[in-house]
């Protein structure tokens, strides 16, 4: 079980945001009716300097503005200062298609994020998908499966997590959909930027894909990390107790160099499999 560090951007600042604040783009732009955690008064290369430091591998960027408004041109600068600075140290997502995906692969980043470009309309959008094989391969693609709950169920959630998709989020859809990619990452979009505990019932779905991913594949490594509410080490403990070591996790706004009280030395120093009993 590691700890995967994150830079996420909104209007060209690296923030922490609560998870489903974000709106829809306005007339003149991006609208900024966002609920902020945490704004920080550094670029994004400061903090990718620092996981580089750590060796911490694999962390995400992402880019919370609209593809096509200047806020997101924005974005996509402080992406680079940080993908310049820990080059393949980053997954990076935000409003990337086939069309961009080996742009940000030349940039630096080690695999791209997408979302909305594959669950589109409500639905998997396979030429879409095949399309981002074709141009990067399976082995640089990660598919976010951010969702939320509704009606006791949770389902994958797109645009920026306001759009519910029908595609559930169960053992099977992990399987069918590791054929086209590395790895996923799933936002707990309804307990994410709360800080206020993680969503258990979701961690269980998720634990029992990876154990399903890890007898049909025999990967090597983790490949599904869990973001989501994370705000105390007591919190990592049920994870890794949930995940059975399987799960990667990410903490954004109760990380302290996002304002919260986990420390980041702790997290770098004890990231590995029994990392969280020194910190309990």
């Amino acid at each position: 079980m590691r700890f995967r560090p994150c830079i996420d951007i909104h209007n060209g600042k690296v923030k922490q945001i609560v998870g489903g604040s974000l709106c829809e783009a306005k007339a003149g732009g991006e609208s900024f009716c966002v609920d902020e955690n945490f704004v920080s008064g550094n670029n994004a290369d400061y903090f990718a300097e620092l996981y580089k430091k750590h060796n911490l591998v694999g962390g995400h960027i992402i880019l919370l503005n609209k593809a096509g408004t200047f806020e997101y041109l924005k974005d996509l600068k402080q992406a680079e200062l940080a993908l310049r600075r820990f080059p393949n140290g980053f997954q990076t997502g935000g409003g990337i298609t086939a069309s961009n995906a080996v742009d940000f692969i030349k940039m630096g980043s080690s695999h791209i994020i997408v979302t909305s470009y594959v669950f589109k309309d409500g639905k998997v959008n396979f030429e879409n998908l095949k399309s981002l094989l074709y141009a990067v391969g399976k082995d640089k693609i990660v598919l976010d499966l951010s969702c939320r709950k509704l009606g006791g169920k949770y389902y994958i959630v797109t645009d920026r997590w306001q759009r519910f998709t029908n595609i559930q989020v169960t053992k099977q859809t992990f399987l069918a959909l590791y054929n086209y990619c590395d790895e996923f990452l799933v936002h707990a979009v309804d307990v994410e930027g709360k800080s206020s505990g993680i969503d258990a019932e979701l961690l269980s779905i998720l634990a029992d894909a990876a154990e399903a991913l890890d007898f049909t594949q025999r990967k090597i490594k983790n490949i599904i990390t869990y973001a989501g509410g994370i705000s105390s080490a007591e919190d990592i403990s049920i994870i890794e107790k949930i995940g059975k070591g399987r799960i990667d996790f990410t903490i954004g706004s109760a990380l302290d160099l996002f304002g919260g009280n986990i420390r980041f030395n702790d997290v770098s120093k004890h990231n590995g499999l029994d990392f969280w009993y020194d910190l309990r």
